[in-house]
C-alpha cells in the first residue's frame, strides 16, 4: 500500500458524480498545482516551473492510465515531501503497467502507449503496490528542484 506519511495537507478535490478524488486528468493537474502553490505560500522554497509541469504531467498520465486500463480512479493523493512531490493514484486493476513498443508486430505505428514511459522518465521513484481490497496504487515521486 502507498505510504501515508505527509508533511503537508493532502488535496483531494471534491468527488465527481459520487467518485472519490480527481476523475479526470485535468483535475489531477489542478490538484498538483494547488498543493505546490499552498506549500510555497507556507514557506517552502520556490519550485522550478519545469518541475511543476513535470509533476502535473505525471499526475495526468497516471490518472489517464487508471481510467483507460485500470477500471477507473479509486483514490488520489498528492503531497509535498521536502524537495519532492508525491502523486498516488489507485485503480481497480491488479495488472501491472507495461511499456508497449511504438509499433505492432506488423510494423504499424500504435496510438497511445506513451504514458507509462513518461511517468518512469520524469519520476525519481515509482512504486506499484497491491491494495488489500484489490486493485493497485501507483506512487510516483517527482523532484521539484
Amino acid at each position: 500500500m502507498c505510504e501515508k506519511h505527509r508533511t503537508t495537507p493532502v488535496v483531494e478535490p471534491p468527488s465527481v458524480e459520487g467518485r472519490p478524488g480527481p476523475c479526470r486528468p485535468a483535475d489531477a493537474r489542478r490538484a498538483v498545482a494547488h498543493v505546490i502553490t499552498e506549500c510555497c505560500r507556507a514557506g517552502h522554497p520556490p519550485c522550478d516551473a519545469h518541475a511543476v509541469t513535470d509533476a502535473q504531467l505525471v499526475a495526468s498520465e497516471l490518472t489517464t492510465n487508471a481510467i483507460l486500463h485500470g477500471g477507473g480512479v479509486t483514490d488520489f493523493h498528492v503531497d509535498v515531501l521536502g524537495p519532492d512531490v508525491r502523486v498516488c493514484v489507485s485503480d481497480r486493476s491488479d495488472r501491472l503497467p507495461v511499456a508497449r513498443p511504438p509499433e505492432d508486430p506488423q510494423g504499424r505505428r500504435r496510438s497511445g502507449g506513451r504514458g507509462w514511459p513518461i511517468v518512469c522518465r520524469l519520476a525519481r521513484d515509482v512504486q506499484v503496490c497491491d491494495l488489500p481490497a484489490g486493485g493497485k496504487c501507483i506512487s510516483a515521486v517527482v523532484p521539484l528542484t
